[in-house]
């Protein structure tokens, strides 16, 4: 039993279709959920957490649907880039509230992140910077000591130090518990520091799926002549781009790659950002 499974996934709107044939999210790793904006990763995330009617095809959760079984309820969190928690109450009494609707409240972790982020209880929630809300939205899903982590967009438009802290608390809980991340963002720099698989979606299909370092490993940004490309030789890269006598490709077979054009181009490692940007460019 995987963590999430969606199969056949279909979703048609006036101007976009969500058209997933598989995905899976597996149990005790944090997968990071990639795209341009407007590619189908919200839509994705609203269809696993049941927000959403979708025209065909199956979600599962720990092997339930989520709004079928309680109990798998219970055991997910989400935090995205807009919360719903009312502007005007104090943090104190939305943990209050909150907490008491669910069976599992580390009331001690909860506290531990509280004030690791230096955050004062008697503070009020709309008053908060952007960072503190993020931070303290991430103590109350953690507090409830979730098997699933879903996350979208959460670090969205915070700073790189706030940014930073958030991903090694998640790191930190991911190695102290039985726990899965789905993270979806467009900071793809962010997942590379945490994520162990990768998913990548684009018009509403998956392009790409697979461990986060052999992603890396097998995919290399090549440079060097024009002159050197023919019909043959460009079906080595995912695209080109060309710039007077010279080109800059990505390729997702570096080995290979390797044997056509030996030391005639040069090699530079690709980041998740080049994999993206490569990958949306091709025709």
């Amino acid at each position: 039993m995987e963590a999430i499974e969606i199969r056949g996934l279909e979703k048609e709107y006036k101007n976009f279709k969500l058209d997933i044939k598989e995905l899976i999210v597996k149990k005790g790793y944090i997968t990071g959920f990639i795209g341009p904006n407007g590619s189908g990763k919200t839509t994705t995330i609203k269809a696993i957490m049941n927000m959403i009617n979708i025209d065909s095809g199956e979600v599962l959760v720990l092997g339930e649907n989520i709004f079928n079984n309680v109990n798998i309820k219970e055991t997910v969190s989400f935090v995205g880039d807009t919360y719903g928690f009312l502007e005007e109450n104090k943090v104190k009494n939305i943990k209050r509230s909150v907490s008491r609707f669910y069976k599992i409240w580390d009331n001690d972790l909860y506290n531990k992140l509280i004030n690791k982020f230096n955050i004062n209880e008697d503070s009020i929630y709309g008053k908060l910077s952007k960072g503190k809300k993020k931070q303290f939205e991430l103590a109350m899903a953690l507090a409830r000591k979730p098997k699933v982590l879903i996350m979208d967009e959460p670090t969205a438009n915070l700073d790189p130090v706030v940014r930073n802290e958030f991903l090694e608390v998640l790191q930190e809980q991911m190695e102290n518990e039985d726990s899965t991340v789905f993270y979806s963002t467009h900071i793809t720099s962010d997942l590379e520091k945490c994520a162990d698989y990768i998913i990548f979606i684009y018009k509403g299909k998956l392009i790409l799926y697979g461990e986060k370092d052999l992603i890396l490993e097998s995919h290399s940004i090549i440079k060097g002549k024009k002159e050197i490309l023919d019909i043959d030789t460009k079906k080595e890269f995912v695209s080109i781009k060309t710039s007077g006598y010279n080109f800059e490709g990505l390729t997702a077979n570096k080995a290979k790659a390797f044997e056509i054009f030996g030391k005639e181009v040069i090699y530079e490692k690709a980041t998740l950002e080049d994999i993206m940007v490569y990958y949306t460019g091709r025709e």
